[in-house]
């Protein structure tokens, strides 16, 4: 692996840290989304200086060409992420149907409390 390399693999995984902790700071992302990137540049970072472990773990694991593994933990990263996006995704419809049933409970019970005072009205005239 050459300097340039080394350098730049650093300093992806550090910007992808600061800005996940920016957007953390600013309260544009919550922190159990944040968690899976958080994770994921941490580990990012980790291999970035010490380019050994990722080799190691490969040749540990049978995989032949440590970039694969990078790959396949990275698609293990999105997928956790996805779940768990899915998962959320499915409370908040479901959240989402009771509050529009709701409300049409309450328009409609609205609606029949001014029907019934507009007729009062017009029978005491």
């Amino acid at each position: 692996m050459n300097v340039t390399t080394y350098v730049f693999g650093i300093v992806s995984a550090f910007l992808v840290l600061v800005v996940v902790f920016d957007l953390l700071r600013r309260r544009r992302v919550r922190e159990r989304h944040a968690l899976w990137w958080i994770v994921a540049g941490v580990v990012a970072l980790v291999v970035a200086v010490f380019p050994g472990l990722l080799t190691g773990t490969a040749s540990l694991l049978g995989v032949t060409v440590p970039t694969n593994l990078g790959f396949f933990l990275s698609t293990i990263v999105l997928f956790l992420v996805s779940v768990q996006h899915s998962a959320e995704l499915t409370v908040l419809e479901e959240k989402s149907r009771t509050l529009a049933e709701h409300s049409a409970l309450q328009d409609e019970r609205i609606s029949r409390l001014e029907s019934s005072a507009f007729q009062r009205t017009d029978d005491s005239r």
